[in-house]
């Protein structure tokens, strides 16, 4: 920085550092918050499974004995609490506001734990929604966690673009499915972390097949997978196949996820491991 800098950058020619370096936009956590990893869920468009992929990796990483939360924020369509069936509404006192915890104790904050009535619309537009969800990074008493895995609502609009700037993103997963018109919204997806200097960490492709129960033969009923080649040409380190299995929707519907006892993602946790 030049001796006679008046800190008016807009009239300044030079290109000292205090120039050059972007101010992070990242706020600070609650007081009573201390979270190791932030791990964004995020996808190119709705009805992939992202919010399935989301309650899978967070269980999976409870039972290898981590410290895991759920950060829902897809604020106009939060399916988290369904999933893992709660029914409590979140408490605060002077200190801030807590998160509930499930059935296993995975800490979970979602619009549908603050309304009175969880059928009711948000009808909220943009600017407010992605206040609302910097509010859950601010304002909800976390606590230690290790793992916290943030499921985002689709696309690349203001709700994922506040996440990545507001909070510590260690890295995301993608979650796609078999159609290559998913996989062209997909590489939206990918570019916009590419953008924000977000690493992918992983490539996850939900309905990839369904195996019949008889002669355990594979049928991509979808289409043919493209998540290897997708993988690659993006340079992921990691991508998995999650089958069409009915047995996901009776313990979504059930609202037990915790209770399902295939291992689908087991690979992918212990990748999460290797990576941190």
């Amino acid at each position: 920085m030049s001796e006679e800098c008046n800190h008016e950058c807009s009239s300044c020619g030079s290109s000292c550092d205090s120039r050059t370096k972007p101010e992070s936009m990242q706020v600070a956590p609650h007081m009573g918050t201390h979270v190791k990893h932030v791990i964004g869920i995020v996808s190119g468009k709705g009805g992939v499974g992202k919010s399935l992929v989301t309650s899978l990796l967070a269980v999976q990483m409870q039972r290898k004995g981590y410290k895991t939360a759920i950060l829902d924020a897809d604020i106009t369509g939060p399916s988290i609490p369904k999933i893992f069936g709660m029914t409590e509404k979140a408490t605060g006192d002077e200190h801030g506001i807590f998160p509930v915890n499930t059935k296993k104790g995975i800490e979970v904050m979602s619009i549908n734990l603050l309304l009175e009535d969880t059928s009711s619309p948000v009808v909220w537009r943009g600017p407010v929604i992605a206040g609302a969800v910097k509010q859950f990074w601010t304002d909800i008493v976390w606590g230690d966690i290790d793992y916290m895995f943030v499921d985002m609502p689709p696309g690349t609009g203001d709700v994922p673009l506040t996440v990545f700037q507001s909070l510590p993103v260690d890295g995301i997963f993608v979650v796609t499915s078999p159609q290559e018109l998913v996989s062209m919204i997909v590489e939206k997806a990918l570019k916009m972390s590419e953008m924000m200097h977000i690493p992918v960490l992983g490539l996850i492709e939900n309905m990839s097949y369904f195996e019949c129960p008889d002669c355990h033969e594979q049928h991509e009923i979808f289409g043919a997978s493209h998540v290897a080649e997708t993988a690659e040409k993006y340079q992921i380190p990691h991508s998995m196949k999650l089958p069409i299995d009915p047995e996901f929707a009776a313990h979504c519907d059930a609202g037990d996820i915790e209770s399902f006892n295939k291992n689908y993602l087991e690979e992918t946790a212990a990748y999460l491991e290797s990576v941190f």
